[in-house]
């Protein structure tokens, strides 16, 4: 007795399984394993749906089989069909990923971000005759449709929904990336909602979905470590002191700058070295350019910023007060601000204790 039967492969990713054999008989035994469903098509059209267990094929279970093989064979009882096998059993390796970043302004440090999400899901087919209809056209003699043609199926919309979340999430509930994490199971619950509803209009069943990892390159984190390290520099110092020691780090840094250009100028046409115009210490003594309100050193003569000459109130190292340039002592703490000169001729800030020329002892005047 003729017997059709298909015991799956080992592992496990197939989806659809055409039966090579589509001579039968009445009275052919179609032997369908756990987990399985068989589809039983001929002409085009389905007959019926065989699940778990052995079924004898006769005109008792395929009673409209009866009137075609009358139609057509007169009453002869060979025939023939397509057997096509499904996997019901519940997939639960199935990855996904987003395949390009998702660029973004983080709404807590303000720097642009590529982000990137993966996960897992796990589904199973639960109405075979609606998946085998979206599927059947594209179907060819012997093929074997395997898990990961459903994943290029679904994976376009996965993403678009991923990837919506994610900005719904970062831009509109105005939540940090470096925050994200914590909101990763609210995400996935949303998340599998949405895609569950999508699955079912193709038979499947969303087990489960997870998101395991929202991140961002290494390098993106470096601004956002930079920000950070100025934060805490900022809790621990104070916010004046704090201000007036990022003053320092761009003075130094401009001066750096003005260095290397004039090792590649040279010397100016009056035959002076350029590099000898520099001073060999930046002054802590800072004060406010009355054209753009950017902060300058107290020595400059014009702004580097708006290029006006400067017309300056300094500012005063204790208590961060304005006071007029040829002030001695703040206006109001009483600070000493005025320019020291050390016996070298080195000129010193109002808070220096030793020469930076001689490594002499600087005597501090009282006010």
């Amino acid at each position: 007795m003729d017997r059709v039967k298909f015991d799956g492969l080992k592992s496990r990713d197939w989806l659809v399984y055409k039966h090579p054999n589509e001579k039968l008989v009445l009275g052919t035994q179609l032997i369908v394993n756990e987990g399985q469903a068989a589809i039983f098509v001929k002409g085009g059209q389905i007959y019926d749906v065989f699940y778990s267990g052995t079924h004898t094929l006769s005109t008792d279970n395929l009673p409209v089989l009866s009137s075609v093989l009358n139609l057509f064979y007169g009453n002869k009882s060979p025939f023939t069909a397509e057997i096509y096998f499904i996997n019901l059993a519940t997939k639960l390796d199935l990855y996904w990923g987003t395949p390009d970043p998702i660029q973004l302004i983080d709404p807590k440090y303000f720097v642009k971000l590529r982000i990137r999400a993966y996960g897992q899901l796990a589904i199973r087919l639960d109405e075979p005759l609606l998946f085998f209809k979206e599927i059947i056209v594209s179907l060819k003699k012997d093929e074997l449709v395997e898990y990961e043609k459903v994943q290029d199926y679904f994976r376009g919309t996965l993403v678009t929904y991923i990837k919506t979340a994610l900005a719904n999430k970062i831009i509109k509930e105005k939540i940090s990336a470096l925050d994200i994490s914590a909101e990763i199971p609210s995400i996935s619950n949303d998340l599998k909602g949405k895609i569950s509803e999508e699955l079912k209009l193709y038979g499947f069943t969303l087990i489960n979905f997870y998101i395991q990892s929202i991140n961002f390159p290494d390098e993106d984190f470096e601004q956002v470590n930079l920000i950070l390290q100025d934060k805490a520099r900022l809790e621990i110092m104070g916010e004046k002191l704090y201000e007036r020691n990022r003053s320092f780090d761009i003075y130094e840094k401009a001066a750096h700058a003005n260095l290397n250009i004039s090792k590649s100028i040279g010397e100016f046409h009056d035959g002076s070295d350029f590099t000898q115009q520099i001073p060999s210490q930046i002054s802590t003594r800072l004060k406010i350019c009355t054209s753009c309100n950017e902060q300058i050193l107290a020595t400059s003569k014009f702004c580097n910023f708006c290029g006006v000459k400067s017309d300056v109130q300094i500012i005063c190292h204790s208590c961060g007060s304005l006071n007029e340039e040829d002030s001695n002592f703040c206006s109001t703490c009483g600070t000493k601000i005025a320019k020291q000169i050390c016996e070298c001729g080195n000129e010193l800030d109002s808070i220096d204790r030793f020469c930076n020329q001689c490594g002499r002892h600087v005597v501090q005047d009282n006010p």
